[in-house]
């Protein structure tokens, strides 16, 4: 791949002209950029201001640095039995059954620290911690031994109800600093159960278990806990997506990406919710382009254009499970041939995607001569590079927008298809 070095290029300075590039995605009166810090954002405006816009570019660069480096690590507890390993592998979008899933049982089984990377984002991590209230770890002692200082936060579980070890524990994460969130498994057992008796209501039982979850933490000295109702098995229904929401508001910038992607694609709000995160970050990739493309040197810009479309378009299939594991995955899950899977599918695979593939749609955007004259356009003092520059924001900005468009329409297609057989099947039940 070129190594499109942002650090070496020499600072260009005519800032009427550079500044009016951004003007599609940058405002002075706005408080942060889509993906950077307040910090970073201030850098630049500050770049953009003195028409430094390798300085601005080095900035987003730095960013992402930051990103590929940065851990998620992610807790989870509660007493033996509580369905902790199921909840875990759900998290990763795995079944109990699939290779590399966290190991279930009807005895306990999480005697040790388990540590389980995601598969695409291995900077995520998720951790099934050993029961809480077992011999060998009893709640005193408990934050200690697992070594609480390492994770990002908790995840108290609990499967019947909760109990004192359960607000022990969460006293104990708050008084260190440290966030929990009290989630209450296993609900579609329960409601399967009810579903027996007569005058069966699932909103009624839920609204039981929630009250007797929340009577009892609060009888062990929790002020107004917030209790969240799941299932693994049926891992959107109920109150998962709260759950997510609440995550989601309460992590840190780049924590937050990194949550979001590692979701399974298994709703339409996180499909949504990916694409416009997605979408929000598209300047940076177009602000490289745009920076390397005033460096004087015929070719480098193309190159790097591509280079930039190959692995943003890689990035975006993979986010949305557009990969042979992903639906592999999926298929198995549904029960449905991956194939039935694919055919849904309007774009290239992450594996198909080439510079082949960029390049094509590289001419397809600018059309022949305009690309031709792309690679010399920038050796022409001032003019040149001005334009040079405001081409490749444009081309790259507007081709990466509508190839994850397209990748989050099949991503929708590819979860109605998996739906729909979920469906039928409960039909001829």
């Amino acid at each position: 791949m070129t190594q499109c070095n942002l650090g070496c290029v020499s600072p260009h300075r005519d800032t009427e002209e550079l500044t009016v590039i951004f003007g599609k995605v940058f405002k002075k009166d706005r408080n942060m950029l889509p993906g950077l810090s307040e910090k970073e954002t201030e850098e630049i405006k500050a770049a953009l201001e003195t028409g430094d816009l390798p300085l601005a570019a080095y900035v987003v660069q730095r960013s992402d640095e930051l990103l590929k480096n940065t851990e998620l690590n992610i807790a989870i507890t509660g007493e033996s039995g509580a369905g902790k390993s199921s909840f875990l592998n759900a998290l990763r979008g795995l079944s109990d059954e699939d290779q590399g899933a966290a190991e279930t049982g009807v005895t306990e089984t999480t005697k040790q620290l388990q540590r389980y990377q995601h598969s695409k984002y291995p900077n995520v991590i998720f951790w099934d911690l050993p029961g809480i209230g077992t011999p060998d770890f009893q709640p005193a002692t408990y934050l200690r031994q697992v070594m609480f200082n390492r994770y990002d936060f908790f995840i108290i579980l609990a499967s019947e109800r909760f109990r004192a070890n359960h607000a022990l524990l969460a006293r104990q994460i708050r008084k260190m600093g440290k966030k929990f969130y009290f989630v209450r498994s296993k609900v579609d057992v329960d409601l399967y159960n009810e579903n027996r008796k007569k005058g069966f209501s699932e909103e009624k039982i839920l609204e039981k278990i929630r009250k007797d979850c929340i009577e009892r933490l609060s009888k062990e000295g929790i002020s107004s806990p917030r209790v969240f109702l799941v299932s693994s098995r049926e891992f959107q229904k109920y109150e998962f997506p709260k759950l997510q929401k609440k995550l989601l508001k309460e992590l840190d910038s780049h924590k937050k990406h990194l949550f979001l992607m590692a979701l399974p694609n298994l709703s339409q709000p996180i499909l949504e919710k990916k694409k416009k995160l997605l979408q929000g970050q598209i300047w940076k990739q177009a602000l490289k382009s745009c920076a390397i493309a005033t460096v004087p040197l015929p070719m480098l810009s193309v190159r790097c254009d591509v280079d930039t479309l190959v692995d943003s378009m890689r990035q975006y299939c993979e986010s949305f499970g557009l990969d042979d594991i992903s639906l592999n995955a999926l298929a198995l899950q549904v029960r449905k041939r991956v194939e039935d899977l694919k055919s849904v599918v309007r774009s290239p695979l992450a594996k198909d995607i080439s510079k082949e593939t960029a390049e094509k749609l590289l001419r397809q955007a600018t059309g022949e001569g305009l690309l031709i004259a792309k690679h010399f356009v920038s050796m022409i003092p001032l003019a040149g590079t001005v334009f040079a520059a405001e081409r490749s924001f444009t081309v790259t900005y507007r081709m990466l927008n509508s190839f994850l468009n397209g990748v989050a329409e099949d991503a929708q297609r590819v979860l109605v298809e998996a739906l729909a057989k979920e469906e039928e099947e409960n039909e001829d039940q």
